[in-house]
């Protein structure tokens, strides 16, 4: 298993695995970053300042992935750790924990302070690895993602 900087030759597997993975968590209608635009061209939402995508790829599969950002209407200081998702065959084996790292490292380069992130009461397991690195949960959204689906919501010193 390697994690590596999002390539252009990614876009497709990408998102494949965010429109997979949603819909597993009962993810997949308004208000979900499923139906962002940004999901079709990932490395051209993410290559840029203060952005980056890590992905988790095993024997040349991308497996997953996380990214980091600017948090849309929020402090300059805050970045929001944005579309990760693995397929489950790239689940229970440390690869997202090692991906999440990897987002915060890049977001600690980037120079942000806190990250923020908002997920779906399904996503028990992803929410168990937030709070395993750090993440505490937080009474409400911050910004303005456009994820009004979302119903629980995290931030992490950084």
């Amino acid at each position: 298993m390697i994690i590596r900087p999002l390539k252009s030759d990614d876009n497709a597997a990408i998102a494949a695995i965010i429109r997979t993975v949603m819909p597993e968590f009962g993810a997949s209608g308004q208000g979900f970053a499923i139906h962002d635009t940004e999901v079709d061209n990932m490395f051209a939402a993410y290559n840029k300042p203060r952005y980056a995508y890590r992905v988790c790829e095993n024997d040349g599969k991308v497996v997953g992935g996380g990214g980091i950002g600017p948090l849309v209407g929020g402090d300059a200081d805050t970045c929001e750790l944005k579309k990760m998702y693995f397929l489950s065959e790239g689940r229970g084996k440390g690869w997202g924990e090692a991906t999440l790292i990897a987002c915060l490292d890049a977001a600690r380069q980037a120079g942000y302070k806190y990250c923020y992130l908002e997920t779906f009461n399904t996503m028990t397991g992803a929410m168990k690895l937030y709070e395993k690195v750090g993440f505490k949960k937080i009474p409400g959204a911050l910004g303005n993602t456009g994820h009004f689906a979302c119903d629980t919501f995290y931030q992490l010193a950084l």
